[in-house]
């Protein structure tokens, strides 16, 4: 998350009035978010297929990124944790979402298991954030175009 877009512990803010110039920006940085991430998990961008690929400015963007094995991910960023997956998972961006969501809910099930206030603190988070995942699957006009 961003300092200057804070948000609580468990709910996505809404969208801010953002110029075309800096909505370009943000989704030219969420790329980088996205590719950079993957490139910690040991994977290499090799291209993104846009056209699949998914905006919802300022809180997330959901890529669809061919790797140099050959293989596709989806990738989440924004306001929400950074995660991918193989595009099997999902046959669209809002699927994918709807993966992240299920995902989430379940990491996070097994987080609060633990002893570790830290752990169960970033629990608290994901089901949060899950949940604000889900209600985006949910809204039909934000699909439309796909």
């Amino acid at each position: 998350m961003n300092s200057s877009n804070e948000t609580s512990e468990n709910t996505m803010t809404a969208p801010q009035e953002m110029t075309a110039e800096q909505q370009q920006q943000w989704v030219r940085e969420q790329y980088q978010v996205a590719t950079k991430y993957l490139a910690s998990k040991g994977l290499v961008t090799e291209s993104v297929v846009v056209e699949e690929s998914r905006y919802l400015v300022p809180l997330m963007a959901v890529w669809k990124l061919k790797v140099l094995d050959g293989s596709y991910v989806w990738v989440v960023c924004g306001d929400v944790p950074s995660d991918h997956n193989l595009v099997e998972v999902a046959p669209s961006a809002r699927e994918a979402v709807r993966h992240f969501s299920f995902k989430w809910q379940l990491q996070a099930e097994n987080l609060l298991k633990s002893e570790d206030k830290t752990q169960q603190e970033f629990a608290q988070f994901l089901i949060g954030r899950a949940e604000g995942l889900y209600q985006m699957y949910e809204q039909e006009q934000l699909w439309d175009k796909q």
